[in-house]
């Protein structure tokens, strides 16, 4: 039996401090994604269907356009969160699970008032940017494999056919140690195209049966 893969860092310690840093910092607006949210947006731009410009997720994730010191921070900054996104789709392509930064439990807590929560919501805002990409083809499958993503996110609560999931604390904490697969497995569905049927073999006919140039 094989063994489930230990998580990757998608990103060093000193990098995420980094960004956690200038995310936090006066020179980004108020609504920007902190360092867990911004986390959370850009595994699920590693994992969509198709690419998003980074003009796009780039504002998205500022919230507009920070206050960069001056062009060589720009590029640091925009050189991790595009590292960070690459290393996701490196890890999840080899069939590695990604590190989230954050214990694997809730603890009791409703998911909205935790770091999980806060890292799904910014997970299913990526999904909003594209979300007729996420959804074409087959809605039911892609509602089911975005379901705990929505669940933790705290977003949906509100909707009835969300309450009952989202009282399970059991079924929470479940979701929540199965986070990192859940990634892998929206990776796998979206990103890696299903293997070609191998052509089966034509039969070769039996040698001598033509009856042609037969001595008697």
């Amino acid at each position: 039996m094989s063994e489930t893969p230990v998580p990757t860092p998608l990103i060093d310690d000193e990098a995420l401090d980094r960004l956690d840093d200038f995310l936090e910092s006066e020179r980004v607006d108020a609504d920007a994604l902190d360092v867990i949210g911004a986390h959370g947006f850009l595994v699920a731009l590693a994992v969509a269907p198709r690419e998003t410009p980074a003009t796009t997720w780039v504002g998205e994730l500022f919230h507009g356009e920070p206050d960069f010191t001056d062009s060589a921070e720009r590029d640091e900054i925009l050189g991790l969160l595009e590292a960070l996104k690459a290393n996701a789709i490196s890890t999840m392509e080899q069939g590695g699970l990604p590190e989230l930064p954050f214990d694997l439990e809730l603890g009791g807590i409703a998911p909205a008032e935790t770091p999980i929560g806060d890292w799904c919501a910014a997970f299913m805002e990526a999904v909003f940017l594209d979300e007729a990409a996420w959804f074409e083809g087959d809605e039911e499958s892609a509602a089911t494999l975005l379901l705990p993503f929505m669940a933790l996110s705290g977003l949906f609560d509100d909707e009835p056919d969300m309450a009952d999931l989202a009282g399970d604390e059991a079924r929470l904490e479940s979701l929540v140690r199965q986070l990192p697969e859940l990634v892998l497995d929206l990776y796998l569905n979206y990103r890696v195209p299903p293997e070609a049927p191998k052509p089966t073999p034509r039969k070769k006919k039996p040698a001598g049966k033509s009856g042609k140039g037969r001595r008697r």
